[in-house]
């Protein structure tokens, strides 16, 4: 029985073997000695390269939904309006989404680690200036300086962890991924409401700042690209390693021309806008004014959102793969389920329950945070694997796009729909929900124009 086939220098272990030597059942007999001792080293040394990323990557996802605390402090102290304030949550996606393909670039260039380490770094200067920051102006620079080194993150991480783990472990290790974001949402919660009234909310962005350059340095010390920098053999089967390579404008222009990529792009686009403009900004504030909860109060069923991404990533992609053994359905029935709530909030802005606010903050959490990891794999599904950090870059365009529209948008529909006593009126909130609800009623159709994958993925 042969357990390895030879490919140039690199070992590659057929598909049932990787169960076997996940297991730590290994046929020395059969093997080389020195083979087997180093896959068992890549088998145990990637879960930490994957952990640091995922903290990472939670750290992503705090950055990205903390002003849904601060925001009221923020104004308060620097007497800022709701649009100003839109505009400083949007200038954390502004630029994400447009690092998204020098992000590409820059990890095949510098490699993926280096891009990683050095923004992460630029992330925590960001965060600094936020905290000594005077003004609104200097404030908004920082949270840019964030959204800079943070989007350097994500398709450094999807290259990094396609050298280290199997194709067939890629879509669930995304999923976790997924997950580990959603904890970052569960921190920007409850604990950062803590934290601030404890410390304030300058004193809490010093914190931030200095836990983000930790985290750099740790990527710096301990992540490596990929095993051979070790000398070690590589889990990547054989069959699934193509030798011909596709330049950047070539990928580019293969995805832009492919018709099944812009309904995913349009889903994107709104769904994700509606996530972050909602669980992102305006949810929190939301209840703070309409239902004069406290910051506390307030934070705890924001972390509902977390904890709904982090059941509906793996979840989902559980119903997808062995369930409805689809991807589309799972995208359409999620999306739909979001047009409920959304229609709930237009309709009901004031008069919900406690319990059903915490869950329809639960929902939001899943079936508009969490899907994206559905439309992120079919997304990957629909184009060649030597394309996938192309075609990750240009569709990660989307939700930051979406975001970067619709949170200013909704500011300036809660500031021109009138206020009272420093507080925006249930009538402005209806009138932000009302784009909500037009937003996801247009992710909804984009959904049904899109195409099924998981087949084509199959038949190769």
């Amino acid at each position: 029985m042969r357990l390895l086939k030879s490919v140039g220098r690199q070992t590659i272990f057929p598909d049932y073997h990787l169960k076997v030597y996940n297991k730590g059942y290994m046929d020395k007999g059969n093997v080389l000695g020195l083979e087997n001792e180093l896959m068992v080293k890549v088998y145990r040394y990637r879960w930490l390269v994957f952990s640091l990323l995922a903290l990472g990557y939670l750290f992503v996802f705090f950055h990205r939904l903390c002003p849904a605390v601060l925001a009221v402090d923020i104004m308060n102290e620097l007497g800022t309006s709701g649009p100003v304030i839109g505009l400083l949550a949007a200038s954390y996606f502004y630029p994400y989404a447009l690092m998204q393909l020098p992000a590409g670039l820059l990890s095949d260039s510098w490699g993926p680690r280096k891009t990683v380490t050095v923004f992460f770094v630029l992330a925590s200067i960001g965060s600094l200036i936020m905290a000594v920051s005077s003004t609104i102006f200097w404030i908004i620079v920082g949270r840019t300086l964030v959204g800079i080194g943070v989007a350097m993150l994500f398709v450094p991480t999807m290259k990094i962890l396609a050298e280290w783990f199997h194709h067939t472990e890629f879509a669930y290790m995304t999923g976790i991924l997924f997950a580990v974001g959603g904890i970052g949402s569960l921190i920007a919660a409850s604990p950062l409401v803590w934290l601030t009234a404890q410390i304030g909310w300058r004193n809490s962005f010093l914190v931030i700042s200095g836990i983000t350059f930790v985290i750099a340095i740790l990527i710096g010390i301990f992540v490596r690209n990929r095993p051979s920098e070790f000398g070690w053999p590589t889990p990547v089967a054989a069959s699934h390693v193509s030798d011909v390579s596709i330049g950047l404008m070539e990928g580019i222009k293969i995805v832009l021309s492919n018709k099944k990529y812009w309904p995913l792009f349009i889903w994107f686009f709104c769904d994700y806008g509606v996530f972050v403009s909602f669980g992102g900004l305006w949810g929190g504030p939301y209840l703070i004014q309409v239902y004069q909860m406290s910051k506390a109060e307030a934070g705890k069923i924001l972390s509902m959102i977390a904890i709904g991404m982090g059941v509906g990533s793996l979840t989902l992609s559980y119903l997808s793969d062995n369930i409805f053994k689809k991807r589309k359905p799972v995208l359409i029935l999620s999306t739909a389920i979001m047009l409920v709530i959304t229609g709930v909030l237009f309709i009901y802005p004031a008069q919900i329950a406690v319990i059903w606010l915490y869950i329809i903050y639960f929902s939001v959490g899943i079936f508009s945070g969490a899907t994206v990891v559905i439309g992120f794999t079919m997304n990957k599904e629909l184009f060649p694997i030597q394309m996938a950090g192309t075609a990750t870059g240009l569709i990660n365009l989307a939700p930051f796009m979406g975001g970067a529209v619709l949170q200013p948008l909704l500011g300036f529909m809660l500031e021109s729909s009138g206020s009272s006593q420093e507080a925006y009126s249930v009538t402005a909130y209806q009138s932000a929900f009302l784009i909500l609800l037009i937003a996801t009623i247009i992710a909804l159709f984009a959904s049904l124009f899109t195409k099924e994958t998981l087949k084509f993925s199959e038949s190769g």
